[in-house]
């Protein structure tokens, strides 16, 4: 029987919660804190909340669903699971120092909670976590996943500097915002598609089916979120409305604004000129960005993206079942209010 997407999240949560915990209680106490705080488990005082959530778990579901794609028990990916959301979280972590963001989730960010030295250090730590969890027990599936995993992160820094670039860049060419969205976002997610069926032994051209899927996933995931970091509701977000205008991002819809050739565009590209943007500049930004196309060809792009991500789940021998769950996933990260 097909099962919805919020049941697949919440047995994800339960299932991988409970090890998450455990897994950052290994650290010493003192570097756990800030890990445990952007978790969610705690506030900034130590103070355990009653009902942690620390996001909708899509990356750790798309692992379990993979192992059960291939015929397996979703418990074979469990360590897979626990990897691609502690390396995630990490960037997130590492994310907001760059981004100079002061709150996520509705609270402030772990920079600016317990100082930036402090989140470089437990970024770093969650990074080499996430690779310790799949090389406790070095099996050959799990030592694969773990240089998988190792390629998906090489990948996503690699991205996220191409992002920092452009910031120094006048015009960024709509192309190279889309490798950088295959990079930063993409990669991670394709792993995240592929480390369940990695573990359970797959064949290569099935694992590729699933890294397909997750790639095209992760860059209609960046497009949807690019639109939210413009027009999304701050409660629902959790970080102020307009946030990657204030920060004069070039995000997808920007660089189609910029690149249009259209009036608006050449007004965007004025007030992205300016040292720093009020909230008259934002809310006209948006407007601009808007006229220019900027808005609809992002939308338009990511159900692109989910189309093709439905195609490569056709052509891999996995069970239609998981098959069909897998695009409901995917079209419930898409298909988000903005």
């Amino acid at each position: 029987m097909r099962r919805a997407t919020p049941e697949l999240l919440e047995r994800t949560r339960l299932m991988v919660e409970p090890a998450l915990i455990e897994t950052v209680g290994r650290l010493p106490a003192s570097l756990a804190l800030p890990i445990r705080y952007h978790f969610g488990w705690i506030d900034s005082a130590g103070v355990p909340f009653p009902n942690p959530r620390h996001g909708k778990g899509i990356r750790p579901t798309l692992a379990l669903l993979s192992a059960e794609a291939v015929g397996t028990e979703a418990e074979v990916a469990l360590p897979g699971a626990l990897a691609v959301e502690i390396v995630h979280n990490f960037s997130l972590v590492h994310d907001d120092i760059i981004d100079n963001d002061p709150e996520r989730r509705h609270r402030a960010t772990v920079w600016k909670a317990f100082g930036a030295g402090d989140a470089i250090i437990a970024g770093d730590a969650m990074m080499l976590l996430g690779l310790e969890l799949l090389l406790e027990r070095p099996t050959p599936p799990r030592v694969v996943a773990a240089a998988d995993l190792a390629e998906a992160t090489a990948s996503m820094i690699a991205g996220q500097h191409m992002d920092m670039s452009f910031d120094r860049s006048e015009a960024v060419d709509v192309d190279l915002c889309w490798e950088m969205v295959s990079l930063k976002t993409g990669a991670l997610l394709a792993h995240a598609a592929a480390v369940g069926a990695i573990l359970a032994g797959a064949s290569e051209g099935t694992v590729g089916g699933l890294r397909s899927f997750g790639l095209e996933l992760g860059r209609g995931f960046q497009a949807i979120d690019d639109l939210l970091g413009i027009w999304g509701d701050p409660s629902v977000t959790g970080k102020p409305a307009g946030n990657d205008l204030r920060e004069r991002k070039k995000s997808i819809p920007v660089a189609v604004a910029l690149a249009s050739g259209s009036r608006a565009g050449e007004r965007l590209a004025d007030l992205y000129a300016r040292e720093r943007l009020d909230d008259d500049g934002i809310e006209a930004a948006a407007a601009l960005v808007e006229e220019a196309g900027g808005r609809d060809a992002t939308v338009s792009a990511a159900r692109d993206c989910m189309r093709r991500a439905a195609d490569a789940l056709r052509g891999a021998d996995i069970d239609p079942q998981v098959a069909e769950e897998l695009v409901d996933l995917a079209a419930f990260v898409v298909e988000r209010d903005f």
